[in-house]
């Protein structure tokens, strides 16, 4: 059964630590990217996206942001790629 199963991508969620935070501008308004979700996709490889809140305060959009190419960013994503993969690795199952 199990090879019957198509998984098109995994996702999971970092949050990013204070200390890596950064900002960028989208439409005129500040975000401040507090979040990082990363894809494994079929090839294996990485795809990922970060995400914040508007420095100013309020709701704001759900946009995107392109994920800065940094030593500290790219050894985050890693290091919660491992974690997700030993998470992954000791499921039970359906609670």
């Amino acid at each position: 059964m199990a090879s019957d199963v198509e998984v098109s991508a995994l996702a999971i969620n970092i949050a990013v630590p204070e200390v890596l935070q950064w900002t960028d501008i989208r439409r005129g308004q500040e975000f401040r990217l507090t979040s990082v979700t990363v894809r494994l996709l079929p090839d294996s490889t990485l795809a990922a996206k970060a995400y914040g809140r508007p420095v100013e305060g309020g709701r704001g959009g759900y946009v995107s942001f392109p994920v800065p190419e940094t030593p500290e960013i790219r050894a985050l994503i890693e290091a919660g790629a491992r974690e997700a993969a030993a998470r992954w690795s000791g499921q039970r199952g359906l609670g």
